[in-house]
């Protein structure tokens, strides 16, 4: 008996050394998790039975632990998970390799380790929910059922101190939402900071300023007239480059007006130039007779009442004062709108009301008459599809995500399982966001959560992670990419791919031949020489919609395991970048131009409408129900 025991325990520690070896010799598991998930139902099922490897870091052992302890915090699945919980994480499994540094893309790994933190919160809340859950207690439910309001009011303001009035967004900012501020500029001079900040980091006692709006009634250092100053501030990075408005030469003013936001002018022209005023005390007077005197036109007035307008927009910041459109300020890296958690007003403001409206909230499933065929079908790993359609999405976008189920989503090929559509998601830090997330992708089951925190230049992740989906967990003829603010006629996809009848090397979308990447770092698209070295881009299709078929998206995975896969921040390029790769490679690629995908906006006869809100992608679909045609809602 004993010889028998060690002879096993002998037996046991030679097939540990072995697996070590495997692991070595592999460090991010490809062959295990190539064959294991060929043979699982449940591509997570790997994760529970092997431990995540360390990715070694030779120039800093330091490093190697905090990626090691990365790998597992995030990749490690938890026991307590349902299967239908884990049907969220199908892609997040397959995407350890991010931590390793050839896959970086700026601010990637700062995004990673900001996971860590959300989804160790994130988690600990389901694990309570579950307990309260067992012990009856639906006192937790009933308290969360509004934490994402639509509209928020403060009336008579009042709660002005030393350090200002805030008010908090629980659910962050999204586009279309507003902010409007009554007040009159008082005090001896007049100046006061309007502030839009986000959740604090740790370790960090001052929370990024996601945008600043300084208005200097009686100039400042630069400038003896009155000006309006934008910026952003961060622990990391300080302040910003200022915006001014006016701007105080003509090199800036160059700069100011070079590059509008939102098509409109970062600074509106009329602020700062002079105008005539012609005073009459009867229609009879003259000009002559009354005379006349030049006035500095600006929309701030000590003592007089202002009603000022921040408009979340789709590149950045609007503001009008008055109704009048003054500046634009277009987002900065890894400060957007949807990381925004309160705004502050202080200095010589007396505040009237502030008012927020169009604020992200949520849909009460409970109370939803047609949640059955608003849920996701299952997919079976053994049915192959005709298409997947991958729909990027920012953890907020509640009313985007619900107006996207309801109207194309309703397609008759994706009820039948010939066509299958997921959200692709990044975390919030905001834990009341991912909670509410959570519960949506439980819900409906067509959300996949991708482990970063979700910042824009990160989005090319999310084109791997669709890439994978549509290969490693669904088998799709071919994979789609699109946005949750774009209308998507499936039908009419369907039917061109039918009609191309090219099956491999195939690239669908509005493609782009003669672009070159912009060299101006004014430019809110500037790409550096070190990021791209050639004077012009391989042709690519651009975001809003665009097809590739199985071959190409299996070739991106294959490279990202490999660690040869080249990230690009701008995602539609990157895939074109990717495909010229493999072209070069020996693959026979098809460009299949579609002009029926408007990448800015809506036209009639259209195959995807993009920059479409809500109520346009109900309106659209109300379109196609009422006489199946593609025309435009609006002017």
């Amino acid at each position: 008996m004993k010889k028998w025991y060690g002879g096993v325990l002998v037996a046991s520690l030679f097939m540990l050394l072995i697996l070590r070896y495997g692991f070595l010799n592999n460090p991010i598991g490809e062959g295990y998790m190539a064959n294991s998930l060929s043979n699982l139902t449940n591509p997570l099922e790997w994760v529970q039975s092997t431990f995540p490897p360390a990715l070694q870091s030779p120039q800093n052992s330091s490093q190697a632990i905090s990626t090691n302890a990365i790998v597992i915090s995030l990749f490690a699945m938890r026991k307590t998970l349902s299967n239908e919980e884990k049907v969220s994480l199908h892609t997040w499994t397959l995407l350890q390799g991010l931590v390793n540094g050839s896959q970086a893309l700026p601010n990637g790994l700062d995004a990673i380790k900001e996971a860590v933190s959300a989804w160790n919160n994130l988690m600990a809340a389901v694990e309570e929910e579950k307990l309260s859950h067992y012990a009856n207690d639906s006192s937790n439910k009933r308290a969360k059922e509004k934490q994402c309001p639509h509209f928020l009011n403060k009336m008579n303001a009042t709660g002005l101190d030393n350090k200002g009035f805030r008010l908090q967004f629980p659910c962050g900012l999204t586009q279309g939402s507003s902010i409007t501020i009554i007040g009159v500029p008082e005090g001896l001079l007049g100046n006061f900071r309007i502030e839009l900040t986000g959740e604090s980091l740790p370790g960090e006692p001052d929370p990024p300023i996601i945008y600043h709006y300084n208005v200097r009634l009686n100039g400042d250092k630069v400038t003896d007239e009155p000006v309006i100053v934008q910026n952003t501030w961060t622990a990391a990075r300080d302040w910003g480059d200022e915006e001014r408005c006016p701007a105080p030469s003509p090199e800036k003013i160059k700069k100011v007006y070079g590059f509008p936001v939102d098509e409109l002018d970062q600074c509106n022209k009329v602020v700062g130039k002079n105008s005539t005023i012609i005073h009459s005390e009867g229609p009879k007077r003259s000009a002559i007779q009354d005379g006349s005197r030049t006035r500095t036109y600006f929309p701030f007035k000590q003592n007089y009442l202002s009603v000022m307008t921040l408009r979340v927009g789709s590149e950045g910041i609007q503001t009008t004062v008055d109704g009048k459109h003054i500046t634009s300020f277009a987002y900065r890296e890894t400060l957007e709108p949807w990381l925004v958690s309160e705004v502050r007003t202080s200095g010589d403001l007396k505040l009237i009301s502030v008012l927020a409206s169009g604020l992200p909230a949520v849909e009460d499933s409970e109370h939803s008459l047609d949640l059955e065929a608003l849920k996701a079908s299952p997919l079976s790993p053994r049915q192959s599809l005709d298409l997947f359609i991958g729909v990027f999405s920012n953890a907020n976008n509640f009313k985007r995500r619900m107006a996207v189920r309801r109207t194309w989503m309703q397609y008759a090929a994706i009820h039948s399982g010939a066509v299958a559509v997921r959200f692709f998601v990044g975390l919030h830090k905001n834990q009341i966001v991912n909670e509410e997330l959570w519960n949506e992708a439980r819900t409906y089951g067509d959300i996949q959560l991708m482990p970063f925190v979700d910042y824009y230049n990160l989005i090319t992740w999310k084109t791997l992670g669709i890439c994978i989906f549509g290969t490693q967990v669904a088998s799709a003829k071919y994979v789609m990419k699109t946005d949750d603010d774009a209308f998507v006629r499936v039908d009419e996809i369907l039917s061109a791919l039918k009609r191309i009848k090219v099956n491999q090397g195939l690239l669908y979308g509005l493609i782009n031949s003669d672009s070159q990447p912009h060299r101006n770092p004014d430019s809110k698209w500037y790409i550096s020489s070190e990021e791209w070295a050639e004077n012009k881009y391989p042709p690519w299709a651009h975001g809003p919609g665009y097809v590739i078929s199985q071959d190409i998206a299996n070739a991106v995975y294959k490279k990202y395991k490999e660690g040869r896969l080249k990230m690009f921040k701008l995602e539609d390029v990157a895939m074109g970048i990717w495909i010229a790769e493999m072209k070069n490679e020996g693959m026979k690629v098809r460009y299949e131009k579609e002009d029926r995908v408007c990448n800015e906006g809506c036209r009639d006869g259209y195959i995807v409408a993009h920059y479409q809100g809500p109520r346009e992608l109900l309106c659209l679909w109300q379109k196609i129900q009422d006489g199946n045609v593609a025309k435009c809602c609006g002017d």
